[in-house]
């Protein structure tokens, strides 16, 4: 295991020898020249990060909560994209408390890149745990009119499956009907396209009785039809 200063230090060293100028000009064009970038592929980003994500080397969980923050300002891309992927080593070993740091990850330099992994596997996994929480977080996160908080709450059950919540997802639907924002309309098409592959009857239901945006449904049905 090792401290978070050497952490950090060994990993900053291991991104920072592996960065291509090109690319990182070509990763920030496609984000909208929003965001810095080290110019890592995905692929290798994985690679190399590969050891760092490994049980003997990771530090204790509160220690990784300030390394996850202290990534986050590290001013590259790719070290959120580390950190979001570091702290779902301790799913696991989640508490009612961890809620905080999700909800900070998806306030801070927010886009769909990050808050799209966010929403499917930190708040997926967490409100797996604690879903007595999934009514008020949801609900709370769409008071809020934080889009990305937003999109988080219809996209959490991505993964759930035969586990998703029907009821919830609907009541969260129509909460945010009728809204022009591009990617909500698109989350609530892409949550609808994901469940058909389970529930399709469920799914053609709910579209053909539910005044979606264009979009939504376009993507709701793409492997359905109408």
């Amino acid at each position: 295991m090792f401290e978070a200063k050497q952490y950090v230090t060994a990993l900053k060293s291991e991104f920072e020898s592996s960065s291509n100028i090109v690319l990182a000009v070509q990763q920030r064009k496609y984000l909208k020249d929003q965001f810095e970038f080290l110019g890592i592929s995905a692929p290798l980003r994985r690679d190399i990060q590969r050891p760092f994500l490994q049980s003997v080397y990771l530090p204790g969980k509160e220690e990784a909560k300030q390394v996850i923050k202290q990534l986050w300002g590290m001013g590259k891309r790719e070290y959120q994209y580390f950190a979001q992927e570091l702290f779902y080593q301790y799913r696991k070993q989640f508490k009612e408390e961890d809620l905080d740091l999700i909800e900070w990850m998806i306030r801070n330099d927010s886009w769909w890149d990050t808050v799209d992994y966010i929403a499917a596997n930190l708040v997926g996994h967490y409100l797996l745990t604690f879903p007595e929480l999934r009514h008020e977080v949801t609900q709370r996160w769409i008071d809020s009119e934080h889009l990305w908080l937003r999109r988080s709450a219809i996209l959490f059950q991505l993964k759930y499956k035969s586990k998703l919540d029907e009821h919830l997802l609907s009541s969260i639907i129509h909460r945010l009907i009728p809204t022009k924002e591009f990617f909500i309309n698109k989350a609530i098409g892409w949550i609808l396209r994901s469940h058909a592959r389970t529930n399709p009857s469920w799914v053609l239901k709910f579209v053909n009785h539910t005044a979606l945006s264009a979009l939504s449904k376009r993507e709701a049905l793409k492997h359905l039809g109408s």
